[in-house]
């Protein structure tokens, strides 16, 4: 378990935006015998949760971008379109926009610069015109007319037919960014991160797309050039085979970690 080799002077600061995240935690890290915190934040504002809890610098900071089964299984969140869900994408229940609202208010060039530059979709004008075409006639609202509509518009004529992957999964990953604006968060804690580490502290990111790994790849390496870092793994830490047979979604997560100098 993380962190039973903490004792009563050792600390835990845990921040999540899903409630539910929190409760889960909570139930799990009972046992344990240093001091837990779980504070409902994002981890953008990592600084002011330490500062909060009467510390100035900690030894390690973990984040975790991914999502876990819970929450894509969560008919109320709208992450997956493996089942008809609403069209929310809200990890944080306080934020105002949904899924659905940008879907259905956004311009069609708009909708598709984002679906590329979130998603990293090629077919992304294609796929924006046919969900402006779809949304004409009738309001979108769940995931499974999302998931029908993409489908349709990456099989039509002058696209390749999908194979490897569901040819949604670029579109929903580029909402749900946006939604949560996900990579600006991820910024502001790479900003942060070097603030509040301890000498000899490290900071280790999961990360489970291109983009996420991209900004923190660059992260890292202006530090260790400014002297701020010492990059700790070249190359990214991968799941290995087995891990991978046992958790399906492990196969896209890399590790990087750095020590601040």
């Amino acid at each position: 378990m993380f962190g039973k080799g903490l004792g009563p002077e050792g600390a835990i600061i845990g921040l999540d935006v899903d409630i539910d995240a929190i409760r889960r935690a909570q139930s799990a890290l009972q046992q344990l015998k240093c001091r837990v915190f779980l504070l409902n934040s994002n981890f953008s504002d990592v600084k002011d949760a330490v500062l909060r809890q009467g510390f100035e610098k900690v030894d390690f900071i973990l984040a975790d971008l991914g999502v876990c089964s819970s929450q894509l299984d969560d008919s109320l969140m709208g992450l997956s379109f493996q089942r008809n869900m609403p069209l929310d994408m809200r990890l944080d229940k306080r934020l105002k926009t949904t899924a659905a609202d940008i879907i259905n208010r956004t311009d069609e060039k708009s909708l598709a610069d984002l679906i590329y530059k979130f998603g990293e979709e090629r077919a992304s004008r294609r796929i924006a015109k046919c969900i402006v075409e779809h949304r004409r006639r009738e309001k979108i609202t769940t995931t499974g007319q999302l998931a029908a509509i993409v489908s349709a518009a990456m099989t039509g004529r002058g696209t390749k037919k999908w194979t490897r992957i569901h040819p949604a999964t670029r579109t929903f990953q580029a909402l749900r960014i946006a939604v949560n604006d996900e990579l600006g968060n991820l910024a502001a804690l790479l900003e942060t991160a070097p603030q509040i580490l301890k000498k000899d502290g490290r900071v280790a990111i999961i990360s489970f797309h291109s983009l996420e790994d991209r900004l923190v790849k660059t992260s890292f390496r202006e530090n260790e050039k400014q002297g701020v870092y010492r990059i700790l793994t070249e190359k990214p830490v991968v799941a290995d085979h087995n891990e991978v047979l046992r958790n399906r979604r492990a196969r896209s997560a890399k590790l990087r970690i750095a020590q601040r100098n």
